[in-house]
């Protein structure tokens, strides 16, 4: 196989957390986010070797912010399937501090994924739904084309918080479908040699998620016992992504850190995970996305046009509608760049290219 392709995300938007006091916010809330473009198959299947995806940190919320390890999208990379953003956070303690606490922010063109590891977050959207979720269940939001949502820790609440919080973009032929949401709180679960393996959204050692996807799709929760060493079958249409949520993995011979992320083209048909102790993954696959996208801030569009009318839209307060029982301003959206978001590739080109 040989050894993988290590990417570091460009430099900026780390920083420093002290204390157990957070303020946590997951969503793409940077006041200057950039436009990435994204897809085009003939892109994605040109590099065949292994990347090892080096989270960069973001701290979101102001001066108190939790630091957020996000490795999707990424400087040389900006999809795995159809997933293209992928943040990780935690485990924090909570106990003493305000939590979660994401005010109504809008999106479109995509689904959002919120998984948790411990803790527990309530969901309010636009669409009426004021939904808890707790490990072990889904919530899934369908923007499709507008909605508005809100996430924060409840008053009553486990004091650490540890998730993932994932976007899936939506292919054009149904990224203006009605905004939905659904709560999944009874997934299959698997056994695999030795890994008990959650099947969060697709299909996985013949079990099926009752999560709507759009495109082909699999997002699996791996749990590991210490001293695991276990070969999980994968789909070889599919390219995969393996999040390590702990720490003392090796994914495929690579060491894996906390946050990190190692990326497997498609074509591959296992992937072996070891860990020294209890460990933890995030698997997830998909076909090669085959359309362009334009990501800015929290909107998955197509060009510079649709993202002038989200922006002035959400502003202006139409389209997004309202979410009810948050106590606090919805976000203000951030300026777009003075210039023209411009499509780039969904992989940037290597040097040798």
């Amino acid at each position: 196989m040989g050894p993988p392709r290590r990417v570091d995300h460009v430099a900026g938007g780390r920083g420093h957390v002290a204390g157990a006091a957070y303020s946590h916010r997951v969503s793409n809330l940077e006041q200057r986010p950039q436009e990435m473009s994204c897809g085009g198959v003939a892109v994605a299947v040109r590099d065949l070797s292994p990347e090892l995806l080096e989270p960069r940190e973001v701290p979101l919320g102001g001066p108190r912010a939790m630091l957020v390890r996000r490795t999707l999208p990424h400087r040389d990379r900006r999809m795995v399937g159809a997933w293209c953003f992928v943040d990780h956070y935690g485990p924090d303690d909570v106990a003493d501090g305000p939590g979660m606490q994401v005010p109504p922010h809008p999106h479109l063109g995509l689904q959002t994924v919120s998984w948790l590891v411990e803790g527990d977050v309530l969901h309010r959207d636009s669409i009426g739904t004021t939904q808890l979720v707790r490990p072990g269940e889904l919530n899934l939001m369908t923007a499709g084309r507008a909605i508005s949502h809100s996430e924060e820790s409840p008053a009553r609440r486990s004091p650490r918080l540890h998730g993932v919080q994932l976007w899936v973009a939506l292919p054009d032929r149904d990224r203006h479908v009605e905004p939905d949401f659904a709560h999944h709180a009874d997934l299959p679960v698997v056994s695999v040699d030795g890994a008990m393996v959650t099947i969060v959204m697709g299909e996985f050692g013949g079990a099926l998620s009752p999560a709507r996807t759009y495109t082909p799709l699999l997002g699996a929760d791996v749990v590991l016992a210490a001293g695991a060493r276990s070969q999980l079958p994968l789909d070889g249409g599919f390219e995969h992504a393996v999040l390590a949520l702990s720490d003392g993995l090796v994914v495929d011979d690579v060491p894996v850190s906390r946050g990190a992320m190692l990326v497997l083209p498609a074509g591959r048909r296992d992937v072996e995970l070891i860990s020294d102790g209890p460990g933890r993954v995030l698997l997830l696959g998909g076909e090669p996305f085959e359309e362009e996208l334009l990501m800015w801030w929290n909107f998955v569009g197509r060009d510079h046009e649709e993202m002038i009318e989200a922006r002035a839209d959400w502003e202006a307060g139409r389209r997004f509608g309202t979410v009810r029982g948050y106590d606090g301003a919805p976000l203000a959206a951030p300026p777009l760049p003075t210039t023209r978001l411009h499509p780039r590739p969904r992989l940037r080109p290597r040097p040798t290219d």
